[in-house]
């Protein structure tokens, strides 16, 4: 434990994790997903980090979602043994995922594609090991899966699945990602709901063939958070971003501020008539734009002191080392010399968790932990 003047004196740029608000995130989801009567796997490419992870799973089955295979040899070692794959799988990582699968009790990848599981299949054999499938399904986000209302093809892909000696069907997978795109809490539960009935009526579709489809995998943060009526009793839910959230999913009404958990630390480099400039550019912040679309000067994220009180700043550009924050008012630009510490309240947690090594855990104002970040593919 260090002291908390220390937050004057760390390195900056630095990634920092609101314990407390990071707590009260996971034991909302929590009892959010258990009035839904739905199993919890949560995706941790937000954090990408073992002992957040633990805490998420806490009181749940243990299954969790991961982005990419560093990310499942890396919780694998940290026994997590419950994994999928929520990447649509490719024959050049064949020979990753079966050594995964060896460390693991259970690994599940994804398709969309006819042609692929007796290949895996293949693959699988050779090594030794057996995988689960789901079959992924696009209930309107456009970017990966089969079409919802094209059932014979859903059919064809399953049917590929269930045939393959090392491959079990594990169910059926969608991402409503079209959620981000809507404006109000009414939108989003309008998408989540279709999400569900779209993916219930493909299971019904599937069992009436004679393919069982033991799970269904849904959810995004904003739309498990939309959810307000129980789920049937073979759904699951994979939402990511609730652990931290940020200040899109803020901007957007998902969560308050006041939820957001991840600040990136910077201090003023510089200060000339009208702006400061920090040491936290697009490496640090991402460029992620955020919530533009809703608000158009949101800027690569909102500016707070060293306590995380709002500043009504903005960064307004990025440059690689270098954020460009204006300041109209000549008495707060008074107040920011250089080497005043700011925190930044990012746009898209997930992004910029991904550009840093480790979080510095900030309890009432004191680094308590540093905990490591998974990085690479």
């Amino acid at each position: 434990m260090t002291r908390p003047e220390d937050l004057l004196t760390v390195p900056t740029p630095a990634l920092l994790l609101d314990q407390h608000r990071l707590e009260r995130n996971l034991a909302r989801m929590s009892a959010h997903v258990a009035r839904l009567g739905a199993r919890l796997r949560p995706h941790v490419k937000t954090h990408k980090c073992p002992p957040i992870a633990r805490k998420q799973v806490a009181g749940q089955f243990g299954g969790i979602t991961i982005s990419t295979l560093a990310e499942g040899f890396a919780f694998a070692e940290a026994g997590f043994d419950d994994l999928l794959y929520a990447v649509p799988v490719e024959p050049g990582k064949f020979g990753r995922l079966c050594q995964l699968a060896r460390q693991v009790r259970r690994l599940a990848v994804l398709t969309d594609e006819p042609t692929l599981p007796p290949l895996l299949s293949a693959a699988a054999e050779a090594a030794g090991v057996s995988l689960d499938v789901f079959v992924e399904i696009d209930c309107g986000d456009g970017r990966t899966g089969v079409s919802f209302d094209h059932l014979d093809r859903i059919e064809q892909v399953a049917r590929a699945v269930a045939s393959a000696g090392r491959l079990t069907l594990a169910g059926i997978l969608t991402h409503a990602g079209q959620s981000y795109a809507a404006r109000t809490t009414a939108e989003r539960r309008m998408v989540a709901y279709l999400e569900r009935d779209r993916m219930a009526h493909v299971a019904a579709a599937l069992e009436q063939r004679g393919l069982a489809v033991p799970c269904v995998s849904i959810g995004s943060t904003p739309t498990v958070v939309a959810l307000d009526e129980p789920l049937p009793p073979n759904f699951e839910v994979r939402p990511g971003n609730y652990v931290f959230f940020d200040a899109f999913q803020a901007q957007c009404g998902v969560c308050a501020f006041d939820d957001c958990a991840l600040t990136v630390l910077t201090a003023v480099v510089h200060r000339s008539e009208g702006k400061v400039v920090v040491d936290a550019g697009a490496i640090a912040l991402s460029k992620d734009i955020g919530a533009a679309d809703f608000f158009p000067h949101s800027g690569y994220g909102l500016v707070g002191d060293l306590a995380g009180r709002p500043l009504g700043l903005r960064v307004a550009a990025v440059s690689q080392e270098h954020g460009r924050i204006p300041v109209a008012d000549p008495a707060l630009l008074e107040r920011l010399p250089v080497g005043t510490r700011l925190r930044v309240a990012v746009n898209h947690s997930c992004l910029t968790a991904a550009q840093h090594a480790h979080y510095l855990v900030v309890a009432d104002g004191t680094i308590v932990a540093r905990w490591p970040i998974v990085q690479g593919w």
